[in-house]
């Protein structure tokens, strides 16, 4: 099976890519942290509880939103929950299902903190791109696509990933697919 390898200028745009995503959050975290005690991880638990109103959400639902395992979740919400952030409930239709709620405390600070994120990203991302904003959001629009993401929620991978065949070509899922995509298939929340 052969590849046909990235160009010099592919690949830089690559690396380029993945130093500005990693040096992106690198910043809004640390400008949360020292202005709030909040990581832009606990940042994003925080917005989705606030959007999620006063039900909630359940577990799985947010591990899925914020791209976590349920381990990983599990230990971020955890710690959340000691500093008075975030609380764990029952589900009232299951049971056995937790639901993920805001606290006042966690609201409170949520409301400090946005000012310091979104002028993080404006400043760092909106602003530096102007006029091309509509560029990059084709560009994003493009990838998600060729992912088989939708909404901003995951998809499923086919278990052997994509493949390249001798030509390149990747194979797999077709992106875009209902099977891929957790929002046409109806098993988003």
């Amino acid at each position: 099976m052969g590849a046909e390898w990235l160009s010099d200028e592919e690949q830089a745009v690559w690396r380029q890519l993945l130093t500005v995503e990693s040096r992106l959050q690198d910043r809004l975290d640390h400008d949360l942290r020292r202005n709030h005690g909040l990581t832009l991880a606990e940042y994003g638990v925080l917005v989705h509880l606030s959007e999620a109103g006063s039900d909630g959400l359940r577990m799985s639902d947010l591990a899925v939103r914020l791209l976590l395992s349920r381990s990983g979740l599990t230990r971020r919400f955890d710690t959340m929950v000691r500093a008075g952030l975030v609380e764990r409930r029952s589900c009232p239709a299951d049971g056995r299902g937790a639901m993920a709620h805001l606290t006042a405390r966690g609201a409170s600070l949520l409301e400090e903190a946005a000012p310091t994120h979104v002028a993080g990203v404006r400043c760092y991302l909106i602003d530096p791109l102007a006029e091309r904003l509509d560029g990059l959001r084709a560009g994003l629009e493009d990838i998600e696509q060729a992912l088989g993401l939708g909404n901003g929620l995951v998809a499923s991978c086919p278990d052997d990933g994509c493949v390249a065949d001798d030509l390149g070509r990747v194979s797999g899922q077709p992106a875009g697919s209902a099977e891929n995509n957790l929002w046409s298939a109806g098993q988003a929340g």
